[in-house]
């Protein structure tokens, strides 16, 4: 039987093997799977048919035991009533169910191993779709767990990043700070430089006395003492 041999070579995979040498593990579980629940699909079509094909043969080698245990009695009434003609007839009857009822045990072995070994590869597929189903809710955890820890990374990489803008940044508002206090100092001097020009400008217009000035203003005031 073709259905035998192909699940046969489905069960002697070597499923590990192929998980490991998948690209992409988590793709790879749910394709295999899917190929496993289509093979159910067919091992639960197959094995139906030949149960039903050991339950036949089963029948039918019930029916022709009936038949000989029959024709048996048959014979035995022939006899019973004087008619050999009869009892022969029935025992050659007798002899070909029985040569038939030979034929039909072998045939309800081959019935009864085909279903033993098919029931064995539906129980094997079940369990391996059990197994790849629990694994897989396993392998996406980790897959999830992987995809996190790749982001955090990333997010890492953003800070290593930021870090270095905003040391970037700081060196830059160092430089414009200088720049503003080296601004406000020269505007400083300039301030002063212009307080000194309008004061030298404004002491032109003062009423600075000289020397003599003074010695005759003296002189006038000693003068008004002695009248």
């Amino acid at each position: 039987m073709s259905i035998l041999r192909r699940f046969k070579d489905i069960m002697a995979s070597n499923m590990n093997a192929l998980l490991d040498r998948a690209e992409d593990p988590e793709k790879m579980i749910d394709q295999y799977l899917r190929n496993l629940k289509g093979d159910l699909g067919k091992v639960k079509a197959e094995t139906a048919t030949i149960m039903a094909e050991e339950k036949r043969a089963q029948r039918q080698l019930n029916e022709c035991k009936e038949e000989i245990e029959k024709m048996q009695r048959y014979a035995v009434k022939a006899l019973e009533a004087e008619n050999e003609t009869d009892a022969r007839a029935f025992l050659q009857k007798k002899a070909t169910l029985t040569e038939k009822e030979t034929e039909l045990a072998t045939s309800l072995e081959l019935a009864e191993a085909n279903a033993v070994q098919m029931r064995q590869m539906h129980d094997k597929l079940v369990s391996d779709i059990g197994e790849l189903e629990a694994r897989r809710q396993i392998l996406k955890g980790k897959a999830a767990v992987a995809k996190t820890q790749e982001r955090m990374n990333e997010l890492g990489a953003s800070v290593t990043g930021a870090n270095a803008n905003l040391s970037a940044f700081d060196e830059m508002e160092n430089k414009i700070n200088q720049s503003l206090d080296e601004a406000e100092a020269m505007a400083e001097l300039n301030s002063d430089t212009a307080k000194d020009e309008i004061e030298d400008l404004a002491s032109k217009y003062e009423d600075n006395l000289d020397v003599e000035d003074e010695l005759a203003e003296l002189k006038a005031l000693m003068s008004e003492k002695e009248e």
